[in-house]
Formats: C-alpha cells, structure tokens, sequence
C-alpha cells in the first residue's frame, strides 16, 4: 500500500514507520521540520497542499498532536482552541479532505491518548482534544464507509517514562512497539470506527 505517515519523525511516528515499512508498504513521511515531505497539518491550506502532492494514497496514519499543559485555572480559551487544533482539528481535517484523496477502500489512522479516559492534573485541553478525536473516529466511521477511520489511544510510552512517567502515576506504559502494532492492525485490518487502547 501507499501510506502518507504524518508526525514520521517523533518517537511514535518512527516506530510506525519502521513497523509498516517492514510490511513491505511504500511510505511517504510528512512532518513540519522533517521527513520526506514538509508541511504543517494544524494548517488546512498545507494540508489541501499536501493531498495535491501526494495524489491518491491507500492510507492515511497520523502519529502527531500538541497540546497545552496547565492547571484549569491557568488555561485560557485561547490554550484550550489552541490544544483542540493540535490535535483534533488538525487530524478531522486529514479525513475530511482525504476522502477525497484515499482509495476507496483505503483508511485512516488517527492518534488519541489515555487522558480521553483517565485524567491527571493539568491535562484537561489534552483530555478535551483526545475525546474530540475518539467522538469525530466513531461519528465519521458511520459517514465515509467502505472507506475506515480509526484511531490509536496509548498510554504513556515506556520509552518515554523518564520525561513524563511522574504524570502518569500508576498508569502501565505501553512499549512503543505495540502502539505501531496497532497501526498496523488499523491499516492492514477491516474494522473501523475503532480505538484501539493500549
């Protein structure tokens, strides 16, 4: 298959990379400062950009996400619009211009999080945004069939336990292996509407 893997330079997105390459699938990585091609997904006119580019694929795979971090008094609506566009709009908007762009039977693999299903302080616009991405995964599924739309909701990875495992108290990490095996699943598989939660 063609896959356009977006976010293919971060922890995540390296690990898919590998574990779909290894599959004997063609990739086409994106990112804003790496990988084969360069644009900006938060940006809808980069992302129409990168569609006109790209041509049709058979897959779609999103490995990125930023959201702010701060307590809820702290938060601004500014952060909260800011947090829902790094990872949720940015990602709906891979989908809604993709079904255009993604073969008939192709698919889409988005990225979500724990924190839609287990909160920690100061992450509620993550948890705002991970929920808008699972509701928007369910919801399209019904829409856009025979094409697939799923989406991936990790842990804390057990690679990144150093820089925020403090966070995420007695939650168990997922090696970020397994998170890539359920990109595959997602990709290869036939189910959609799903979250895969690791």
């Amino acid at each position: 298959m063609k896959i356009l893997l977006i976010g293919a330079t971060g922890t995540l997105g390296t690990a898919v990379h590998q574990a779909l390459a290894h599959r004997g699938h063609e990739i086409l990585t994106v990112g804003r400062s790496g990988g084969d091609l360069r644009y900006d997904i938060t940006d809808p006119a980069q992302v129409t950009a990168l569609y006109d580019r790209t041509g049709r694929v058979d897959a779609v795979v999103s490995a990125v996400g930023h959201v702010p971090y701060k307590p809820v008094v702290e938060l601004t609506p500014e952060d909260y619009l800011a947090g829902f566009r790094g990872k949720a709009l940015c990602q709906i908007d891979l989908v809604r211009q993709g079904v255009r762009r993604v073969a008939e039977r192709g698919s889409f693999t988005l990225i979500t999080g724990v924190l839609a299903r287990e909160p920690i302080p100061t992450a509620s616009a993550a948890a705002v945004a991970n929920g808008a991405v699972e509701a928007f995964v369910r919801t399209a599924a019904v829409e856009i069939a025979p094409q697939r739309v799923n989406a991936v909701s990790p842990t804390v990875f057990t690679e990144s336990l150093a820089a925020y495992g403090d966070f995420f108290v007695g939650m168990a990490p997922v090696a970020v292996a397994d998170a890539a095996q359920a990109y595959v699943r997602s990709v290869e598989g036939a189910q959609t509407g799903r979250i895969y939660t690791l």
